[in-house]
């Protein structure tokens, strides 16, 4: 019974735990690495091809994202979700596989001029289909058995639909030990969203602690505050822009605006309209319309018991193409323009922000976190001018942002979670935070809570049997990455083939004899073919 730390160690995102446990291989989450790098985290200790399942907490690609290199890489086990994170993964996994793939072409343009090498995907769309065809759904607090001597529950996390804390209790030797896996635990009173479920018992704990060093502001009133806004801007006779995250942060601005509207709030503009210009936010709102029984909260239920969709409203209109897209800033009245990337490096928001950036009518409006670097953030400090398609574009236009608008619980929400455990567990490790917010966190549970808090490096393993930290994970500074050429990635696809090879034929150890000789046949015909 040993829990291995892999991901999202004394850094925010790439969450990946590998837990061993009555013979078993499982991954909790696995997740790709997003926005800056700072430590190097260990590879994955045996073959993909090894894996028997995985239990993913939710669905951003900080959790989900590398399960279509798994794939890639050989496993071909059952991936454990909700029905929403399910359904989310369905188009975030291929929407990352068309970026993956987008950004191989465009490296194969540059570099061929350039006479570099190839560069090839980590994942390609096949990988990403076939990623979603192993997800198995389960209710929240559906309690089933994974494997003889683990059973498994998922307890809504209140962070984002169908997002979720998964508890976990393993028997070995007679001895039962139940960790729990936080995921990213929510923040409370969030539109549509239930708040977090509180659990009570745990041997250990593996929680996140992004705000682990502060609170959220107040949060305003959402519904003023985003009228004021929105009657400023008609006034001027301008468009609203606003940058918004495909899944969540959308569904969430839809609520408001229903609200807005459903209340004639906006005094001269009262048909005015709204365009989500984003192809994933508006396959992930039709999600979040099949999912709202199971997932919604009770305020929104009455709503849709009432005969009102939360999220949708007269006026409301969606762009699918390229050529609706740019349609959209051919039209005169003022509008509000919903659009991804979230913080503004990819995507259609760019081609609104050239059209709107310049005019002193218009408002650009941040509701999300904006990481440093970001052409989101270039802009939100002040930035006077900034580039697009390789033009020069003036800032003229009135640039706010919505605060308050978190996913994720702030530092008190988070000890409330903590502290809804009635007995201390034996350990809290502290993970999915930066450097310096894991190292606070964990020190203040520690020394004013008296929590026995650790916060591991990635390469950590412990003996949960005996509460022992078996090898302790080492700091390592991430080196500059060096890209990979096509005949090495190829060739290391073909290694992971031959690895899954050897657990296939481990795992028909005691099969017939007729049919055991029939697959070395095959095996030795395999070999005779390639043997050079």
């Amino acid at each position: 019974m040993r829990l291995t730390f892999l991901g999202a160690t004394h850094e925010v995102t790439g969450s990946c735990f590998y837990l061993e446990a009555c013979g078993r291989h499982i991954l909790i989450d696995c997740g790709m690495e997003q926005g800056r790098d700072t430590f190097e985290n260990q590879e994955l200790p045996i073959s993909a091809a090894l894996v028997d399942a995985v239990l993913l907490t939710h669905a951003h690609i900080d959790h989900s994202g590398n399960l279509p290199l798994l794939y890639n890489r050989g496993f071909r086990g059952k991936i454990h979700a909700t029905g929403a994170t399910s359904a989310l993964c369905d188009i975030m996994l291929r929407d990352s596989a068309h970026i993956q793939m987008a950004e191989a072409e465009w490296r194969n343009r540059k570099g061929k001029r350039a006479g570099g090498k190839a560069y090839v995907p980590i994942y390609d769309m096949e990988d990403a289909m076939g990623t979603v065809r192993m997800f198995v759904s389960h209710d929240y607090n559906e309690k089933f058995t994974l494997f003889d001597g683990i059973e498994v529950r998922f307890t809504d996390g209140g962070h984002l639909l169908g997002s979720a804390s998964i508890e976990i209790w393993i028997t070995e030797d007679e001895v039962t030990k139940k960790i729990v896996f936080s995921g990213d635990i929510g923040n409370i009173n969030q539109p549509l969203i239930n708040d977090p479920q509180y659990i009570r018992e745990a041997d250990y704990v593996v929680m996140e602690s992004t705000y682990g060093d502060r609170n959220h502001d107040v949060p305003p009133d959402y519904v003023n505050t985003l009228t004021n806004i929105i009657q400023d801007t008609f006034d001027r006779g301008g468009n609203l822009v606003i940058p918004s995250f495909a899944i969540g942060r959308t569904q969430v601005l839809l609520y408001y605006i229903r609200k807005i509207k459903e209340d004639n709030l906006i005094k001269g503009h009262n048909n005015f309209s709204v365009y989500v210009d984003s192809p994933l936010a508006i396959e992930a709102t039709h999600i979040y319309e099949k999912n709202m029984f199971g997932y919604f909260d009770k305020e929104a239920v009455e709503l849709i018991n009432a005969g009102i969709n939360p999220i949708k409203f007269p006026g409301l209109k969606t762009t699918i193409t390229s050529d609706e897209s740019k349609a959209i800033n051919d039209i005169d009245e003022p509008k509000i323009i919903i659009s991804a990337a979230g913080m503004c490096d990819a995507g259609r928001i760019r081609h609104h922000l050239k059209h709107n950036l310049w005019r002193e009518d218009s408002t650009i409006l941040f509701v999300g976190h904006q990481a440093v670097g970001s052409l989101g953030r270039i802009i939100l400090d002040g930035a006077p001018e900034v580039k697009l398609f390789g033009e020069t574009i003036s800032v003229n236009a009135r640039i706010c942002r919505l605060n308050g608008v978190s996913g994720h619980a702030d530092r008190d929400g988070l000890l409330r979670w903590l502290g809804a455990f009635e007995k201390k567990p034996e350990r809290v490790f502290v993970v999915h935070g930066d450097d310096r917010v894991v190292g606070i966190f964990t020190e203040y549970i520690s020394k004013e809570l008296g929590y026995n808090a650790y916060a591991p490096y990635s390469g950590t393993v412990v003996d949960l049997l005996r509460d022992v930290i078996v090898v302790e994970g080492q700091r390592i500074p991430v080196a500059k990455k060096v890209e990979r050429d096509r005949v090495s990635t190829v060739f290391e696809r073909l290694v992971e083939a031959g690895k899954r090879l050897a657990a296939v034929i481990q795992r028909n150890k005691g099969g017939a004899n007729k049919d055991l000789a029939k697959f070395t046949n095959q095996i030795h015909a395999l070999c005779d073919k390639w043997d050079r």
